[in-house]
């Protein structure tokens, strides 16, 4: 079993327990053995007939494969873990994850607490209206956890090159709350904005290269969409290419961005734009860094507001504190 504990006093803890299924447990199991505030993850069997079955015998008791995560609420809360979850399975999918088919990789939340239960809910309501079809997550009180066999323990861990469905290098990226910032009306957008940011966020508009409030700053802190304020881009991610405006190998967490074909100007292009404000930033080139992923986000200032890590609790982003440096 994974385990990971970060205070080295259990006595500060807060323990809680949390089982969810989502398709091959190895992959969820590793995914989120690497959460911080994670201490302990298995695999075994849920929610099926009876209290008793194995790895042969799950299709004809119908338990779903599901992993158990006892984490710190102190440290990572009930739907940041959703969060994780829905970044990592289809939510409108019966029965099938990746490759895998068939009642045992059906998706769900099996909670041991009925306090939990409006969390959950609550959470499903909001997560409903990006997808186009129902969530077919299910979302039901735990019955019996059985734990699989030892073999199936760890086994990603045992066997780096195993199967698995998912990408679980993505847990090193936080998940970012897309109900935490909203996209004001044009009418609020434009008494928000300067004229120019105005241009570059909603007429696609570039900036002039070398003349721009960023393109050579590199003090340590965040970068947010300057129409929602949605965290966008680290400090510890943006580079010097030479180009005259503000380069990053990569967005702060992949959720928060969204890609684009742009043919203008009779080149063929991929645009990047927020995820809740939908602002034009900027494009995605392939001659950034090769050590750091060989990808280069050039950005326009205009499309985003610095936030200096000194400054970052102050206004609200603690949380990714961790992910600036």
């Amino acid at each position: 079993m994974s385990l990971k504990n970060k205070k080295g006093d259990n006595d500060m803890k807060t323990v809680q327990h949390l089982y969810l299924a989502g398709g091959c447990f190895w992959g969820v199991e590793e995914y989120f053995s690497r959460i911080p505030g994670v201490d302990n993850v298995t695999v075994g069997y849920a929610n099926g007939h009876g209290d008793t079955t194995n790895y042969h015998l799950i299709s004809q008791t119908d338990h779903a494969e599901t992993v158990h995560i006892q984490y710190d609420a102190n440290q990572v809360s009930l739907k940041n873990l959703l969060l994780h979850f829905f970044r990592i399975i289809d939510p409108t999918s019966i029965n099938k994850q990746g490759n895998d088919i068939g009642r045992q990789y059906r998706t769900g939340i099996y909670y041991s607490k009925s306090e939990d239960l409006p969390i959950i809910k609550e959470f499903i309501k909001e997560q409903s209206p990006k997808f186009e079809k129902p969530i077919a997550v299910e979302v039901e009180p735990l019955n019996h956890y059985i734990l699989a066999e030892e073999y199936h323990q760890d086994y990603l861990k045992k066997n780096p090159n195993g199967y698995c469905h998912i990408n679980v290098n993505a847990a090193s990226f936080p998940v970012i709350d897309a109900n935490l910032y909203m996209k004001p009306t044009n009418k609020e957008i434009k008494d928000k904005l300067s004229k120019e940011e105005y241009a570059v966020t909603q007429k696609n508009d570039t900036e002039r290269a070398f003349s721009n409030r960023y393109w050579d700053q590199f003090e340590a802190g965040l970068y947010v969409d300057v129409v929602t304020g949605e965290p966008l881009f680290s400090s510890k991610d943006k580079f010097e290419s030479g180009c005259g405006w503000p380069s990053f190998s990569r967005p702060i967490s992949p959720d928060v961005v969204t890609y684009h074909k742009d043919n203008s100007f009779n080149m063929e292009r991929v645009e990047a734009r927020s995820r809740v404000g939908n602002s034009h930033l900027g494009h995605v080139f392939t001659d950034g860094p090769k050590d750091k992923g060989g990808l280069r986000y050039c950005i326009n200032s205009l499309s985003i507001r610095f936030i200096p890590k000194a400054n970052m609790a102050k206004e609200g982003y603690d949380y990714l504190l961790d992910y600036i440096d």
